[in-house]
């Protein structure tokens, strides 16, 4: 796949690149978008000392520094003269992403895409939210050097900024509840499948690595969140009550002791591993028996594409998730599914699978096959190549 002759450099926006606001979305599609033969940078805002640690360095990679307002005008001024792209592809309706990119747009008419992978103001009451337009209230928020309006992802600036997405020349999602929110060109959350390959990895030898050997395993390889339901499959490991059974973490929450929580209530039937680069994800999962997926359901869950429902698919892996968005058509009859917040359904799935090793292991090759087909980096490359040829016009080199 190549693209037509005419732009050949891509800007992705990401508008928080110290955490995972965005960047892991940003190198999938920047993957797929070097398969299609052309230069990709990503651009973005960092708020804390470094880019997040679990991102590919796949491309290059400019960033600016962050900050509240009024400093982060300058953050974004500074950021809008580094953009040299010939299409700008927005990460989020952020103030940070989409609204630096229509800003680049006025200056310059290049062509804009908007990716929606989450529905941001879904976390701040979505449609019911209303900022109290009180005259305190805002002085307080806009003047006092901790005031609210001064963050730049404020939820009244989401707000804004979705009455602004019909201005994007494209829009792209990966979940059937942003595409009949927003619209757009349904693009997966892809796979590497030549790399999050099982042929490649000894299980065995990597749950020895990991000091797993002694244990069955249920990996969450994510960051735990109370609506990720991790707190269900613990509750489960209690139903089922087996000294060997350990609900496998990597790394932890990074943006509050939620983990911390966990381990106190739970600690005796949790295994903690240290955070790891991105390019060890795959012998993580590898060294897993069971991948879980526990999502809790709510307007966010639905909304979202989990990654490591095709982290473990990609891997073969038994596959242990909830009815949740589109969790469901995603694995198909190629996992194991059960209803959001239901302890004692995950317990007795918990009990079948290691009861049933065969049909587990047919299960995951079925889910290998499915992700491949479906859910690969070729995958969205075939979705990205439509929507910029209806975005940029052919034009002869």
């Amino acid at each position: 796949m190549t693209p037509a002759p005419g732009p050949r450099k891509i800007s992705l926006l990401v508008w928080n690149l110290s955490t995972n606001d965005g960047a892991i979305r940003a190198s999938l599609l920047g993957e797929a978008l070097k398969r299609l033969g052309y230069d990709v940078e990503i651009l973005g805002f960092l708020f804390g000392d470094s880019v997040y640690a679990a991102m590919p360095r796949h491309f290059p990679i400019v960033t600016v520094a962050g900050g509240q307002y009024p400093q982060f005008f300058r953050s974004i001024w500074q950021g809008l003269n580094q953009i040299s792209g010939d299409v700008i592809y927005a990460i989020k309706p952020q103030p940070g992403s989409f609204g630096v990119a229509l800003l680049k747009k006025l200056q310059t008419r290049r062509p804009v895409i908007l990716d929606i992978d989450d529905w941001e103001l879904s976390w701040h009451g979505g449609d019911s939210f209303a900022y109290p337009w009180r005259p305190k209230q805002l002085f307080r928020d806009l003047c006092k050097p901790n005031g609210a309006l001064r963050r730049p992802d404020h939820p009244l600036y989401l707000q804004w900024m979705e009455k602004l997405i019909p201005y994007a020349d494209a829009i792209t999602v990966h979940t059937s509840f942003l595409q009949k929110r927003f619209g757009g060109t349904f693009v997966p959350n892809g796979k590497d499948t030549t790399v999050f390959d099982p042929q490649k990895y000894d299980g065995a030898a990597l749950k020895a690595r990991y000091g797993l050997e002694n244990y069955r395993t249920l990996m969450f390889p994510g960051a735990p969140r109370p609506y990720k339901g991790l707190e269900d499959v613990l509750a489960a490991l209690e139903l089922l009550d087996q000294p060997d059974l350990k609900l496998v973490i990597v790394g932890g929450n990074p943006y509050d002791n939620y983990d911390e929580t966990l381990r106190q209530q739970w600690g005796h039937r949790l295994i903690q591993l240290p955070r790891q680069p991105a390019d060890a994800m795959p012998e993580l999962v590898a060294a897993a028996d069971v991948v879980v997926v526990p999502q809790r359901d709510t307007d966010a869950t639905r909304a979202q594409f989990p990654l490591k429902l095709t982290d473990g698919m990609a891997m073969a892996k038994p596959v242990l998730a909830t009815r949740v968005g589109d969790i469901p058509a995603i694995l198909g009859e190629a996992g194991y599914l059960v209803d959001p917040g239901s302890p004692d359904q995950l317990a007795a799935q918990i009990q079948w699978i290691f009861e049933h090793p065969e049909e587990a292991a047919a299960k995951g090759q079925q889910a290998r096959t499915r992700c491949v087909e479906q859910c690969s980096i070729d995958t969205m490359a075939s979705q990205l190549s439509q929507v910029l040829s209806e975005v940029v016009p052919y034009r002869e080199s």
